[in-house]
């Protein structure tokens, strides 16, 4: 399959293979994180690196490093 998709549903493998690529991460509250993928659990918790936040698509703050709990997480893509 293209882009990286397989036939695998677990997204284990895909967010596996991003470690360390830049990613955006949309929260269930439309707020979005954009940064280098530092790891992530079975949970989804999210670790991120040099990260910065955008709120209505304004960026707001520029962090370090980010910690994204799991539940909050809408959706991951790789940048």
């Amino acid at each position: 399959m293209e882009n990286g998709a397989s036939d695998n549903k677990d997204p284990s493998g895909f967010l596996s293979e991003i470690i360390g690529a830049p990613v955006t991460v949309k929260l269930n509250s439309s707020v979005v994180y954009k940064g280098l993928l530092a790891s992530v659990d079975g949970y989804m918790n999210i670790a991120l690196e040099k990260t910065e936040e955008y709120v209505d698509g304004e960026l707001r703050r520029s962090y370090g490093d980010a910690f994204v709990r799991g539940n909050n997480v809408l959706y991951i893509a790789a940048d």
